[in-house]
């Protein structure tokens, strides 16, 4: 099966070269952190105090320059400068009257504005008045929600959840959601102009960077890329494949690997392009298996697999030289995988219970 648009011409032989290991990785930590963690020291070296709450979300801009976090303690924003690692930018969007709900979002080119799936609660004498999930625009210099925008019901499971994945195009004219469908809207009026039928293969209890497994050690602007679930036209077995987008010309192409397990998210790529990792799990409870999946891009093929211990929950990373994969997440250590031969190496101990805002990699 094929599924085609439109094939982007931009190819994996765009990719920079990335650094070598020894990068700083950042992380959300209970109660009100970012962990900062040296790779090359396996340590943590640092401590970054968000006064907002509990990080929730952590997107990098696309220049590597910027860290927006999310928290939902005070339903805040905070950015951070990733050569100082400094906050230059917080705030809050509850007042003693309302108060807002989201989780994740995208930040348009020029970090003006912030796009999100946002619920309102508004106090009243006896109780909360609750909105339905909406779109939401927040400015990041005004400090506050400057427009919501109602979604469509059909798109209500779609793509509107909290937790999908959202991209901005570099014109700033586009944003995407990745969730049970893929879906473009105008900036302009929030309104959705186009629905694809892929569906993110995003599983319960398995959490994976940025979610949905988007490539962050990739840096090819304008374009967006990971797995997606599709099925067939005929007997609509669901297969799952790697869907690469350009967000300017909101064109795709999808390329079928094989039929799709039970749950799987987190793909990571080395930085030539040549291979990729994904995690899947199969089976529930006392019968859940987990996987690591070695991918070759250029025959598009599973090449190798090796089963690791389960968490209950867990996120999935990679060293910015491609060599490591790893495991963390709900918990106060990282599991290092070599990414050749899918064997742990070490544990690294971070002093901290980490939370399920993610892992962004810098220089």
């Amino acid at each position: 099966m094929s599924i085609h648009r439109t094939i982007v011409a931009a190819g994996f032989a765009a990719l920079a070269a990335l650094p070598a290991s020894g990068s700083t990785l950042f992380m959300g930590s209970y109660p009100d952190e970012l962990l900062v963690f040296d790779e090359g020291k396996a340590a943590v070296t640092g401590k970054i105090k968000l006064d907002t709450g509990l990080p929730t979300s952590m997107l990098l801009s696309d220049d590597g320059k910027r860290i927006y976090v999310t928290t939902i303690t005070t339903s805040g924003i905070e950015v951070i400068d990733t050569a100082t690692r400094k906050v230059i930018n917080k705030f809050s969007l509850n007042d003693g009257v309302t108060r807002y709900r989201f989780w994740g979002g995208a930040a348009d080119p020029t970090g003006r504005y912030f796009y999100t799936v946002i619920s309102r609660f508004d106090k009243e004498a006896d109780r909360y008045k609750v909105s339905k999930p909406m779109y939401g625009v927040i400015d990041l210099k005004l400090q506050k929600v400057i427009r919501t925008v109602d979604i469509d019901k059909e798109d209500e499971k779609a793509g509107g959840g909290y937790r999908a994945a959202y991209k901005v195009s570099q014109d700033g004219k586009y944003l995407y959601i990745f969730g049970d469908k893929v879906l473009i809207l105008t900036v302009a009026d929030m309104k959705v102009i186009d629905r694809i039928d892929l569906a993110k293969p995003e599983g319960t209890g398995l959490e994976n960077v940025g979610f949905g497994g988007a490539i962050d050690t990739i840096r090819t602007p304008g374009q967006f890329v990971s797995l997606f679930n599709a099925a067939d036209p005929y007997i609509h077995n669901k297969m799952f494949g790697l869907a690469r987008f350009d967000l300017n010309s909101r064109q795709f192409d999808f390329t079928p690997i094989g039929p799709a397990p039970d749950n799987m998210a987190g793909l990571q790529m080395t930085p030539d392009g040549s291979q990729a990792y994904t995690v899947v799990t199969n089976g529930k409870l006392g019968n859940k298996r987990c996987e690591f999946w070695h991918m070759d891009m250029k025959s598009n093929a599973v090449v190798d697999k090796a089963e690791f211990q389960c968490r209950s929950r867990f996120r999935f990373g990679m060293s910015m030289d491609g060599a490591k994969l790893y495991i963390y997440g709900a918990s106060y250590d990282v599991e290092v995988y070599d990414a050749k031969t899918l064997k742990l190496e070490a544990t690294w101990d971070l002093g901290n219970d980490t939370t399920g805002a993610g892992m962004v990699a810098v220089e």
